[in-house]
This record gives structure tokens, sequence and C-alpha cells, in this order.
């Protein structure tokens, strides 16, 4: 048995040692995985020994290469455990997070590199060229790790879906990936990421090149016209705002609201650990601006313990994930604040996990379900 394949008794199945060695991986780990229930492998030999089939295998390489980008296991089980999720969705999921990777890099490396020549040259270089080379656009550089936790939470989807009423025809502005758009209404999207764009599953909507501030639609074009956080990434969110109320009859925004004072101060991540949070949304307009701009109403949305959608507050129940660079990466906070910001936040983050300090300061935290964290869904 020199291939490590098994016949007979446990037809088509590997056994645990040559699982092993086509990953790279030691007999103890793959041993571990399956104690926790990671990876359970289907079988066993006449002998007792661990036998896997060509699925699990499939779930191995997943579970690896997730923690090969470097995702914990908690969210490693999450992923693979996901029952909406199949192999080419994962495929597609690791795709875009090592594309990501590869397209910063390359970028870094060619900032670095013009840098490098203008320093022979005796050239003096800008502030501006110096950071160049921690990236371009903002969505282009976070957009790749958005699939791996920028999942739909079906319980803002619902109430997202309520307040779409029974509008037919539906767009989708600064559309991302796909998130939130209903599945059971006639769907146009508009994004202008390329890197986002490409990440769309198959089988999802069409997806238009466009900018909200210039939307390439006729008046009254659509029943409603939604976007759902991302008007804070808009160059100029209340022209946006006003396309939106010109193309459709009615408007659904998911946004923030910075009106209420001391509002910085609801999330304690943003209290105690980064107060640069407040510096990013100091231009942006008002809640009340943004309502009056398409004629809406506010609602409270509400960010459940557990939410799927890895934004901003998502893990205000779960500190922990907040330690995660593939979680920081996909949300444009972490960006915005820079390095060294984020590096300070991090390590005071840990630093009072370790010691107790952060349960203790938010202790009440622990039995609540969800939390109004100024997620709000302005509905026209």
């Amino acid at each position: 048995m020199a291939s490590g394949r098994i016949v007979g008794a446990v037809k088509d199945h590997w056994t645990v040692g040559r699982v092993a060695e086509l990953a790279g991986v030691s007999v103890r780990t793959l041993h571990h995985y399956d104690e926790i229930g990671l990876v359970r492998p289907s079988a066993r030999t006449a002998a007792g020994y661990r036998a896997y089939s060509a699925g699990d295998v499939e779930q191995l390489r997943e579970v690896l290469a997730y923690r090969r980008l470097g995702f914990g296991l908690r969210e490693v089980a999450e992923l693979v455990g996901d029952p909406s999720t199949d192999a080419v969705a994962h495929l597609r999921r690791l795709r875009g997070l090592l594309v990501e990777r590869r397209d910063r890099a390359a970028a870094m490396v060619a900032a670095i590199d013009r840098e490098l020549e203008a320093r022979a040259k005796g050239l003096t270089v800008t502030p501006e060229e110096q950071l160049e080379v921690l990236g371009a656009r903002l969505y282009d550089a976070i957009g790749g790790a958005y699939t791996a936790t920028r999942r739909t939470e079906p319980r803002i989807a619902a109430q997202i879906s309520d307040a779409l009423g029974d509008a037919r025809t539906v767009l989708n502005v600064g559309a991302g990936t796909g998130s939130y758009e209903p599945g059971d209404r006639e769907v146009t999207a508009v994004e202008p990421s390329e890197v986002m764009r490409g990440q769309r599953p198959a089988g999802s909507a069409p997806c238009v090149a466009a900018a909200a501030e210039d939307l390439p639609f006729a008046d009254r074009s659509f029943d409603v016209a939604m976007a759902v956080s991302t008007v804070h990434h808009w160059r100029d969110p209340m022209a946006g705002l006003r396309e939106m109320r010109r193309v459709a009859r009615r408007v659904v925004v998911l946004t923030f609201d910075t009106d209420e004072p001391g509002w910085q101060d609801r999330f304690w991540l943003t209290r105690d650990y980064l107060p640069e949070f407040a510096a990013v949304l100091a231009e942006f307009p008002s809640l009340a601006g943004m309502a009056d701009a398409i004629g809406a109403r506010a609602e409270p949305v509400p960010v459940p313990w557990d939410c799927a959608d890895g934004l901003f507050e998502a893990y205000w129940r779960r500190p922990e994930a907040y330690l995660e660079d593939h979680v920081r990466r996909a949300v444009s906070v972490w960006t915005r604040v820079g390095p060294e910001a984020e590096r300070r936040a991090v390590r005071r983050l840990g630093d009072d996990l370790d010691s107790g300090r952060w349960a203790e300061r938010n202790s009440d935290l622990a039995h609540l379900d969800a939390a109004d964290l100024g997620l709000r869904l302005l509905i026209s």
C-alpha cells in the first residue's frame, strides 16, 4: 500500500499518513481536526485507523487554505460549515483572497521600485508618493477580503427586504460583491470597483461599472434604489443620494448615524481603542441631512451578537475577532485610520483581553442578543 490508498473494505479512501504527507501537515494535526469536528474522516480501516474519502480531502483542502491565509480555527469552522457555500464557492472565495494579496503585493513592489529609482536619482519623494506604497483606491485595497467575512446577515436582510416592500425592480448602488441583493426581484447592480465586480458570484444580477454620483439611467427607471453600507465611501454622498432619488421612485439606504451626541462612545471599540474613528466620519453628512435628501424616515438596525456579516461593528460581543488580520482587512475603517492607529488599537485590545479588563468593562454585553450601535435604515 505504498500509495496510501485503501481498497477493499474501505474503498477509494486514503490513509491518514498519506493525507498528511500530501497536505504537508502532521498526523497529529489531522487527529486534532478530527477531535474538534473540523475535518472528520468518513471511514475507519479494519484496524481502526482513520480513512479519508475524496470529499474529506476536499474539506481538508479548504480548511488548510483558510488557515494559511491567517484564519483562526473558529472562523475556519464557520466558513467550511456554511451550508449555503459549496466547493466552487469556497474556491472563488479563496481565489479572491489570494488575488487580493497578490495584487496588493505587486502594487507595493511597484511603488517601492519607483521610490528607489527616484531616490537613486537624488529626487525628492513627496509624502503622497511615500504613501503610495500602501495601495491604491480603498475598495481595490480591501475588496479581495470581502467574500471571506462579509456575508449576508439574514436578520438585517429581512429588515431590508421589508423596507423594499412590493418593489419589483431594484437598483443596488455600490453593490460590492452582491450581499443583500434580493433574489426574488429584478435587480440591477452598480459598482465602480473592478475588484468587487470580479468577485460577484455566477448568476448574480447584472452589474454596471459606474459611480453613485453619476448613475447611467433615466429618471424613475426603478421601483427602488438601495445602498447597503456604502454611502460613506462615495466621493459626494449627498450627490449620490440625489441620483438614487432621481432614478427610482423610492430609496432604501443602510448607513450610520453621527447625529446623536457622543455617538462615537456607543461602541467600546471606538470609545476605548480607536478614537480615530470619529475623524474618519468627520465630513460624513448628518443622518437628518441624508434623510431630507431622499425624503426618508430612519429606522434602527440592531446588530446581532453572532452577526454573519463582518462589518465594523459585527463583533461587539466577540472582541477576539478584531485581533484577526483577515477580519480587519475586510473593513474600510482600519485602512482609513492608518497602520499606526490599527497596531495600537489591536495591541491594547489584546492586552485587555488577556488581563480581563475588557470583560470587566463590558460585562453588561454578555447577555445581550443584539445591540444598537448606530446603524440606520433610511426608507423613503
